[in-house]
């Protein structure tokens, strides 16, 4: 009897962790979508994006894109592999800082989709985007299958999908970035299930000291944003309407 009721408070003392953890976790996560639709709608609407990330010649009418915004766009690359590979040895209002700075960096880096798509679109694709990143995100946490295997394969799509959209910055294909849409919207789905299976792994490792969980709950949270950002972007070229 003693054992049952002893094994009882262990489930629910795991149970408010993992409830903490994951609060954290999606509590950094929409701080970061808020931070970048601020940032990218502010830019749209204000202007700055002609005047931060084009070379427009007022004589000739012809426009190029400027350093500033390559600058921008690969950033992010760099400041989130710093953050998840530095993360214990960095503090916590230091980590905050980058995870925030990233945040802006993606908000001013998508800030030409306000251009393009209409709100409308930018909207229902939101949505669309955020059902199919919930309910994989339940799969993740809910299922018994190790999805380590699937979320190795995974990331080396990841990075395939990467370097191709590098490539076509400068090739321009619509063929490929159809394909690269289309690829993008399993792999970062796909990922989503896998990555809440690891994080909820990370959040009951006891042998994994406070502050570094509470780290963690920002890694958390910056990596889910990203497949969220990434699999909104995939569903958007395939789903948006141009303005």
């Amino acid at each position: 009897m003693e054992d049952l009721i002893n094994n009882k408070q262990e489930q629910l003392s795991q149970s408010v962790v993992l409830k903490q953890f994951f609060s954290n976790v999606y509590s950094y996560m929409f701080l970061a979508l808020i931070v970048s639709g601020v940032v990218s709608w502010y830019i749209a609407e204000s202007g700055l994006i002609y005047d931060w990330f084009y070379n427009i010649d007022y004589v000739t009418g012809s426009a190029s894109i400027s350093p500033i915004f390559y600058v921008v766009v690969f950033a992010p690359v760099g400041l989130a592999l710093w953050m998840q590979a530095r993360f214990h040895k960095l503090s916590f209002s230091a980590l905050m800082g980058m995870f925030l700075l990233y945040s802006i960096l993606i908000g001013a880096a998508l800030s030409s989709i306000f251009l393009v798509y209409s709100i409308g679109s930018l909207v229902s694709t939101f949505f669309i985007a955020a059902g199919a990143f919930a309910a994989m995100a339940i799969l993740g946490y809910t299922t018994s299958v190790d999805l380590s295997k699937m979320g190795s394969l995974l990331y080396m799509a990841f990075i395939g999908i990467f370097i191709a959209a590098i490539v076509n910055m400068f090739l321009g294909s619509s063929m490929l970035s159809f394909a690269i849409s289309v690829i993008g919207v399993f792999v970062f789905t796909g990922l989503t299930a896998w990555e809440m299976q690891r994080l909820k792994a990370l959040a009951s490792d006891a042998s994994i000291s406070g502050e570094d969980k509470r780290k963690l709950t920002i890694i958390g949270g910056l990596t889910l944003y990203i497949l969220f950002i990434n699999l909104f972007m995939s569903l958007l070229n395939l789903l948006g309407g141009r303005d």
